[in-house]
């Protein structure tokens, strides 16, 4: 089978949810151990996200700078939400993210790579996705507001990104891996070796 993480659950004795937030929630697990011991795991228990690594026609990467109220930093991101709605098909809430965040569609779509933000702490998945073709969208724009009113946007060199991120300059978890991730596409098989936009993800299964 070689190296590929799998799926095994061990046994949970008891569970309670001490909060429940508007989007999220703590899980509290008692969980048996190979041993026989049992231990208390809490996480966060998430809908899932979608991202979006937006090339345009010069290689340049669609970012937006966000403040992010947790770690008290306005950081670089590339557009990305929440799977607000159970099995909804992420292609089109990566669709909708690109176009209420930064008002462009793409026309081209594939599998950039999937993740576990913080598998410790939290169950959150993340499939990021590559957009090629972009162009400004059409109709009204997405009405913004919180945080996401003091967005700037901008177009950013894909090695210019890579390099800042070597650098520790960069710290978006959904940026960091989607650049790094594109720039060995780009260095190995390219991008057509990529997965199709509709394929499987068995940790968020979803509606065709």
């Amino acid at each position: 089978m070689g190296i590929q993480d799998t799926p095994e659950e061990w046994r949970v004795t008891a569970s309670a949810v001490p909060f429940r937030g508007a989007k999220t929630s703590v899980r509290t697990d008692d969980v048996e151990m190979p041993d026989g011991t049992v231990v208390h795991r809490d996480y966060q228990v998430h809908p899932g996200s979608v991202a979006v690594l937006a090339l345009d026609a010069e290689d340049r990467v669609l970012v937006l700078r966000q403040y992010r109220h947790p770690v008290r930093h306005k950081l670089w991101e590339i557009p990305a939400g929440l799977l607000d709605v159970p099995g909804e098909n992420p292609l089109h809430a990566a669709q909708r993210e690109l176009y209420e965040e930064a008002y462009v569609k793409a026309e081209d779509w594939r599998v950039l790579t999937d993740l576990y933000t913080s598998p410790g702490g939290s169950d959150e998945a993340v499939r990021i996705f590559l957009a090629r073709d972009v162009s400004e969208a059409e109709g009204e724009r997405f009405e913004v507001a919180d945080e996401e009113a003091d967005m700037e946007l901008d177009r950013v060199p894909l090695q210019d990104l890579v390099r800042k991120v070597l650098a520790g300059e960069l710290h978006n978890s959904c940026l960091v891996v989607g650049v790094l991730a594109l720039a060995a596409a780009l260095a190995g098989d390219g991008v057509d070796s990529l997965r199709p936009a509709g394929a499987p993800w068995p940790a968020r299964p979803f509606e065709a």
